[in-house]
Protein backbone atom coordinates (compact mmCIF):
# COMPACT_ATOMS: atom_id res chain seq x y z
CA UNK A 1 0.00 0.00 0.00
CA UNK A 2 3.08 2.70 -0.53
CA UNK A 3 5.46 4.13 1.48
CA UNK A 4 2.76 5.63 4.13
CA UNK A 5 2.29 1.95 5.20
CA UNK A 6 5.69 1.41 6.42
CA UNK A 7 5.00 1.86 10.20
CA UNK A 8 1.85 -0.03 9.46
CA UNK A 9 1.49 -2.31 11.35
CA UNK A 10 -21.19 24.44 13.40
CA UNK A 11 -18.93 23.12 12.73
CA UNK A 12 -19.49 19.58 12.73
CA UNK A 13 -16.11 18.13 13.26
CA UNK A 14 -16.57 14.76 15.18
CA UNK A 15 -13.61 11.60 16.23
CA UNK A 16 -14.86 8.05 15.91
CA UNK A 17 -14.49 4.78 16.00
CA UNK A 18 -15.32 1.30 13.88
CA UNK A 19 -16.59 -1.92 14.44
CA UNK A 20 -16.50 -5.48 12.36
CA UNK A 21 -17.51 -8.49 15.56
CA UNK A 22 -20.60 -9.06 17.15
CA UNK A 23 -21.19 -5.41 17.56
CA UNK A 24 -18.82 -4.42 14.46
CA UNK A 25 -16.59 -5.77 12.70
CA UNK A 26 -14.61 -9.19 12.55
CA UNK A 27 -12.25 -8.84 9.45
CA UNK A 28 -13.04 -6.16 6.73
CA UNK A 29 -15.23 -7.54 4.53
CA UNK A 30 -14.22 -4.79 2.13
CA UNK A 31 -12.89 -4.99 -1.49
CA UNK A 32 -9.55 -4.45 -1.74
CA UNK A 33 -7.64 -0.80 -2.37
CA UNK A 34 -7.86 -0.93 -6.32
CA UNK A 35 -7.35 2.11 -8.45
CA UNK A 36 -11.30 3.47 -7.63
CA UNK A 37 -10.62 3.75 -4.21
CA UNK A 38 -7.21 5.03 -4.75
CA UNK A 39 -8.77 8.00 -6.76
CA UNK A 40 -11.37 8.62 -4.40
CA UNK A 41 -8.58 9.28 -1.87
CA UNK A 42 -6.67 12.06 -4.53
CA UNK A 43 -10.26 13.44 -4.80
CA UNK A 44 -10.43 13.73 -1.01
CA UNK A 45 -7.36 15.21 -0.03
CA UNK A 46 -7.59 17.71 -3.33
CA UNK A 47 -11.27 18.68 -2.61
CA UNK A 48 -11.59 18.51 1.19
CA UNK A 49 -8.30 19.22 2.54
CA UNK A 50 -5.91 20.99 0.37
CA UNK A 51 -8.47 23.25 -0.66
CA UNK A 52 -11.45 22.98 1.12
CA UNK A 53 -14.75 24.32 -0.35
CA UNK A 54 -15.59 26.46 2.35
CA UNK A 55 -14.38 28.72 5.22
CA UNK A 56 -11.89 25.63 6.91
CA UNK A 57 -8.10 26.62 6.53
CA UNK A 58 -6.29 24.79 4.44
CA UNK A 59 -4.14 21.26 5.48
CA UNK A 60 -0.64 22.14 3.54
CA UNK A 61 1.80 20.20 5.10
CA UNK A 62 2.58 17.49 1.91
CA UNK A 63 3.71 14.74 4.73
CA UNK A 64 0.64 14.45 6.47
CA UNK A 65 -1.36 15.17 2.83
CA UNK A 66 0.85 11.85 1.37
CA UNK A 67 -0.50 9.94 4.50
CA UNK A 68 -4.00 10.93 3.79
CA UNK A 69 -3.38 9.60 0.70
CA UNK A 70 -2.43 6.56 1.17
CA UNK A 71 -4.08 5.34 4.28
CA UNK A 72 -7.40 3.27 3.22
CA UNK A 73 -9.74 4.63 5.16
CA UNK A 74 -12.53 2.48 3.77
CA UNK A 75 -11.22 -0.52 5.70
CA UNK A 76 -11.37 1.68 9.12
CA UNK A 77 -15.96 2.05 8.17
CA UNK A 78 -18.08 0.10 8.42
CA UNK A 79 -19.19 -2.66 5.41
CA UNK A 80 -22.34 -0.60 5.07
CA UNK A 81 -20.58 2.72 4.41
CA UNK A 82 -18.33 1.69 1.95
CA UNK A 83 -19.63 4.40 -0.68
CA UNK A 84 -19.55 7.22 2.20
CA UNK A 85 -15.74 5.84 3.76
CA UNK A 86 -14.31 9.21 1.37
CA UNK A 87 -17.25 12.02 2.00
CA UNK A 88 -16.95 14.89 3.79
CA UNK A 89 -18.27 13.96 6.78
CA UNK A 90 -18.01 11.66 9.91
CA UNK A 91 -19.84 8.33 10.29
CA UNK A 92 -21.55 6.73 13.03
CA UNK A 93 -20.13 3.42 13.65
CA UNK A 94 -21.15 1.56 16.95
CA UNK A 95 -20.91 2.58 20.44
CA UNK A 96 -22.09 5.88 20.47
CA UNK A 97 -18.69 7.08 18.76
CA UNK A 98 -17.91 7.86 15.10
CA UNK A 99 -15.14 7.93 12.54
CA UNK A 100 -13.56 11.44 12.31
CA UNK A 101 -14.23 13.65 9.18
CA UNK A 102 -11.04 13.61 7.06
CA UNK A 103 -10.44 17.12 7.29
CA UNK A 104 -10.59 17.32 11.40
CA UNK A 105 -8.14 14.47 11.07
CA UNK A 106 -5.23 16.19 8.67
CA UNK A 107 -6.03 19.62 9.97
CA UNK A 108 -5.04 17.97 13.81
CA UNK A 109 -2.01 15.72 12.48
CA UNK A 110 -0.75 19.12 10.67
CA UNK A 111 -1.45 20.83 13.86
CA UNK A 112 1.07 18.82 16.26
CA UNK A 113 3.81 19.65 13.72
CA UNK A 114 5.24 16.02 13.95
CA UNK A 115 8.79 14.57 13.16
CA UNK A 116 10.09 10.83 12.04
CA UNK A 117 11.88 10.60 15.96
CA UNK A 118 8.69 10.89 17.86
CA UNK A 119 6.99 8.95 20.29
CA UNK A 120 2.95 10.43 20.02
CA UNK A 121 0.19 9.48 22.39
CA UNK A 122 -3.54 8.98 20.97
CA UNK A 123 -6.39 9.26 23.23
CA UNK A 124 -9.51 7.56 22.08
CA UNK A 125 -8.35 4.80 19.51
CA UNK A 126 -11.62 4.12 18.02
CA UNK A 127 -11.55 2.53 14.54
CA UNK A 128 -7.62 3.27 14.67
CA UNK A 129 -7.82 5.43 11.64
CA UNK A 130 -6.15 8.54 13.29
CA UNK A 131 -3.53 5.93 14.39
CA UNK A 132 -2.83 4.75 10.82
CA UNK A 133 -2.42 8.35 9.88
CA UNK A 134 0.30 8.73 12.84
CA UNK A 135 2.16 5.96 12.39
CA UNK A 136 3.04 6.98 8.74
CA UNK A 137 5.03 9.79 10.01
CA UNK A 138 6.71 9.11 13.30
CA UNK A 139 8.56 6.47 15.03
CA UNK A 140 6.10 5.36 17.46
CA UNK A 141 2.15 5.62 18.29
CA UNK A 142 1.03 4.87 21.74
CA UNK A 143 -3.13 5.13 21.67
CA UNK A 144 -5.23 4.00 24.52
CA UNK A 145 -9.18 2.82 24.38
CA UNK A 146 -11.47 3.02 27.18
CA UNK A 147 -14.47 0.65 25.48
CA UNK A 148 -12.98 -2.59 25.34
CA UNK A 149 -14.39 -3.88 22.25
CA UNK A 150 -13.09 -1.04 20.06
CA UNK A 151 -9.70 -1.01 21.18
CA UNK A 152 -9.02 -4.94 20.83
CA UNK A 153 -10.51 -4.64 17.20
CA UNK A 154 -9.12 -1.14 16.84
CA UNK A 155 -5.52 -3.79 17.65
CA UNK A 156 -6.46 -6.46 15.35
CA UNK A 157 -7.52 -4.38 12.26
CA UNK A 158 -3.45 -2.71 12.68
CA UNK A 159 -1.87 -5.22 13.26
CA UNK A 160 -3.59 -7.15 10.10
CA UNK A 161 -2.98 -4.02 8.14
CA UNK A 162 0.66 -4.14 9.17
CA UNK A 163 1.26 -1.24 11.20
CA UNK A 164 3.75 -2.40 13.40
CA UNK A 165 4.76 0.70 15.21
CA UNK A 166 1.24 1.15 16.93
CA UNK A 167 0.56 -0.32 20.28
CA UNK A 168 -3.01 -0.37 21.84
CA UNK A 169 -3.90 0.03 25.37
CA UNK A 170 -7.86 -0.38 26.62
CA UNK A 171 -7.84 2.28 29.32
CA UNK A 172 -8.78 5.21 30.82
CA UNK A 173 -7.69 7.96 28.90
CA UNK A 174 -7.86 10.67 30.96
CA UNK A 175 -4.54 9.28 32.72
CA UNK A 176 -2.80 8.96 29.48
CA UNK A 177 -0.63 6.03 29.57
CA UNK A 178 2.49 6.44 32.29
CA UNK A 179 4.83 3.46 31.29
CA UNK A 180 5.13 5.18 27.97
CA UNK A 181 5.76 8.59 29.04
CA UNK A 182 7.07 11.23 28.54
CA UNK A 183 5.71 11.92 25.01
CA UNK A 184 6.63 14.58 22.33
CA UNK A 185 3.12 14.86 20.80
CA UNK A 186 -0.37 14.17 22.57
CA UNK A 187 -3.58 14.08 20.69
CA UNK A 188 -7.15 13.78 21.84
CA UNK A 189 -10.22 12.50 19.92
CA UNK A 190 -12.87 13.48 21.88
CA UNK A 191 -13.82 16.40 23.80
CA UNK A 192 -12.95 17.48 27.86
CA UNK A 193 -13.92 20.01 29.91
CA UNK A 194 -10.46 20.65 30.81
CA UNK A 195 -6.99 19.25 29.75
CA UNK A 196 -6.48 16.15 32.08
CA UNK A 197 -3.44 17.22 34.24
CA UNK A 198 -1.95 13.57 33.90
CA UNK A 199 -1.65 14.29 30.27
CA UNK A 200 0.16 17.65 30.77
CA UNK A 201 2.56 15.58 33.14
CA UNK A 202 3.03 13.05 30.36
CA UNK A 203 4.12 15.48 27.85
CA UNK A 204 7.62 16.66 27.44
CA UNK A 205 9.29 19.76 27.15
CA UNK A 206 9.13 21.27 23.67
CA UNK A 207 5.88 19.40 22.96
CA UNK A 208 2.91 20.16 21.79
CA UNK A 209 -0.90 18.37 22.44
CA UNK A 210 -4.07 19.08 20.30
CA UNK A 211 -7.09 18.65 22.19
CA UNK A 212 -10.94 19.80 21.73
CA UNK A 213 -11.99 21.66 24.63
CA UNK A 214 -15.64 21.73 26.53
CA UNK A 215 -18.52 20.28 27.37
CA UNK A 216 -20.79 17.78 25.18
CA UNK A 217 -23.27 20.34 25.14
CA UNK A 218 -21.68 23.68 25.22
CA UNK A 219 -19.11 25.51 22.82
CA UNK A 220 -15.93 23.29 22.27
CA UNK A 221 -12.75 24.54 20.39
CA UNK A 222 -10.30 22.67 19.27
CA UNK A 223 -7.29 24.01 21.76
CA UNK A 224 -3.02 23.86 21.14
CA UNK A 225 -1.01 23.10 24.24
CA UNK A 226 2.47 23.57 24.02
CA UNK A 227 4.81 23.06 27.25
CA UNK A 228 8.11 24.73 26.75
CA UNK A 229 12.08 23.67 27.52
CA UNK A 230 11.45 25.06 31.04
CA UNK A 231 7.39 23.35 31.42
CA UNK A 232 5.63 26.32 31.40
CA UNK A 233 2.71 25.56 29.43
CA UNK A 234 0.25 27.78 27.35
CA UNK A 235 -2.72 26.91 25.68
CA UNK A 236 -4.46 28.49 22.31
CA UNK A 237 -7.61 28.04 21.21
CA UNK A 238 -8.12 27.40 17.27
CA UNK A 239 -11.59 26.55 16.04
CA UNK A 240 -15.02 25.74 17.51
CA UNK A 241 -15.85 21.91 17.03
CA UNK A 242 -18.26 19.33 18.06
CA UNK A 243 -16.65 16.15 19.74
CA UNK A 244 -18.21 12.45 21.23
CA UNK A 245 -16.90 13.07 24.92
CA UNK A 246 -13.66 11.64 26.68
CA UNK A 247 -15.52 8.67 28.15
CA UNK A 248 -14.46 7.82 31.75
CA UNK A 249 -15.15 4.78 33.82
CA UNK A 250 -18.42 4.63 35.67
CA UNK A 251 -18.54 5.17 39.51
Amino acid sequence: MGKAMRGRRGWLFLPGIVTLLTMGFVAPAVPEDDGRFRGLREKMVREQIAKPPDFREPVTDEKVLSAMREVPRHFFVKPGDLSAAYGDHPLPIGYGQTISQPYIVALMTQMLELEPGHRVLEVGTGSGYQAAILSALVDRVCTVEIIEALGKEASDRLERLGYENVEVKIGDGYFGWEERAPFDRIIVTCASSVVPPPLLHQLKPGGRMCIPVGGQYAIQYLTMVTKSEDGTVSMKKTIPVRFVPLVRPMR
